[in-house]
């Protein structure tokens, strides 16, 4: 059968972000599979933003009364049922008809946030208009809020645009994608060849259509042409200009960037490497958490941090949260909940959550506001966290290497 003509088993009987990913194997379009699933080259950075969470053990205390536990918490003033949002991701139709829709309902429902992308499959207009007029029974008296990740075009004209149009739908929150000049070498992705007629609406500036080149089909190169390659600190004050917002900088990878970050004054990062999909060996998302921790640990006072990378448990929430993350991204796990829609993304938060709920027992926490850093052994990867800024002792230039022009 054409996995696309699988049927998926039964949504009770999944019970991990892991079986979901499974089930997407086995039954997304062989495209959609590849554009969700890969990862830059040799997809080591992939690999490890998952697996470094293994190598960090608890510290458990025990004799602890933990009847009732408490998993809620807040993003940027916001009450949240748990310390997660949903990551942006690109074109989530390709997996569900409803797409961000239905991701916007089901978060909605559960209490958590969603990051919209501008490369969602819907307008951002639609996607809001989607949400239902009142909450439900189950829905939180004040539901969390909508915020929306940019990409910021060439054609600076059309992403003040669209940023007036997220304004007017009173979106208050803004990611600022950061790590993606351009997109990484994704060869799975390049390797299936693409529908052309894949588009977005946000997708500003781009006039025209994606088409299959010498390079392959991979959706997220040949779809990022409109990107701004010349993005760069000097265009915060542009940025303030044309949103009177909240900002977050989304693709943080080291301290010497999260200090800048505190600097500028921005509300926000999001330490991650893209999900492993643009530079490899990039740093894993939960060990920059660890560098910031060591070398810039005075802007956890400043700003919130949040960590998107490898989140597949609730142990590596309250990790994360442990070691300093206000809350963390899911990307990935969302998408391939989706192929069940609505339904499929709220189950698969009430997992995340009644994971949370379990560890923090098991280490003995009632509430988050109790979470700390010794509560996290982290001796098996503290040799793999930055102790200067520059190289240790590596001085010497290649002979005849011009000196750079300026000190990044």
């Amino acid at each position: 059968l054409h996995p696309a003509d699988q049927k998926p088993p039964p949504l009770d009987t999944l019970i991990s972000a892991y079986d979901f990913e499974a089930v997407a194997a086995r039954t997304l379009a062989p495209k959609t599979w590849a554009f969700y699933s890969s990862a830059a080259t040799d997809l080591v950075t992939h690999r490890a933003n998952s697996k470094v969470f293994e190598r960090m053990w608890w510290r458990p205390r025990v004799l602890r009364d933990v009847r009732v536990r408490d998993t809620a918490s807040a993003v940027l003033g916001h009450k949240v049922r748990m310390p997660v949002f949903v990551s942006p991701a690109a074109l989530a139709r390709l997996v569900h008809p409803e797409g961000e829709k239905a991701i916007a309902r089901g978060v909605w429902e559960k209490g958590i946030v969603q990051c919209v992308s501008t490369n969602a499959s819907y307008s951002i207009t639609d996607i809001v208009s989607a949400l239902p007029s009142s909450p439900s029974s189950s829905t939180p008296k004040q539901p969390p809020p909508i915020f929306f990740q940019l990409y910021v075009s060439k054609s600076r004209s059309a992403s003040e645009s669209l940023l007036r149009t997220v304004h007017a739908l009173g979106i208050t929150t803004v990611f600022l994608t950061v790590d993606s000049p351009l997109a990484g070498k994704r060869e799975a992705d390049e390797r299936v060849r693409m529908e052309e007629n894949q588009s977005a609406p946000m997708m500003t500036g781009s006039k025209e259509k994606p088409v299959n080149d010498k390079h392959g089909g991979g959706l997220g190169r040949i779809t990022g042409g409109f990107i701004d390659e010349s993005l760069s600190w000097d265009d915060l004050p542009w940025l303030r200009r044309h949103w009177s917002g909240k900002v977050v900088l989304k693709g943080i990878m080291c301290a010497a960037d999260a200090r800048r970050a505190a600097e500028e004054g921005v509300d926000g990062i999001v330490l991650s490497n893209h999900g492993g999909r643009n530079l490899d060996t990039a740093p894993p998302a939960i060990l920059i958490l660890l560098d910031l921790q060591r070398n810039a640990p005075h802007v956890f006072e400043k700003l919130e941090v949040y960590v998107d990378g490898g989140i597949r448990r609730g142990t590596d929430i309250l990790k994360a949260v442990c070691l300093g993350a206000t809350a963390v991204g899911v990307g990935r796990p969302v998408l391939y909940a989706l192929g069940y829609g609505q339904e499929g993304v709220e189950h698969l938060i009430d997992i995340l959550q009644d994971e949370l709920s379990i560890a923090m027992a098991l280490v003995g926490i009632t509430d988050l506001s109790q979470a700390h850093p010794g509560l996290v052994n982290t001796n098996d990867v503290d040799h793999l966290i930055p102790t200067t800024e520059g190289h240790p002792y590596a001085t010497g230039r290649r002979k005849g290497n011009p000196r750079p022009r300026s000190k990044l």
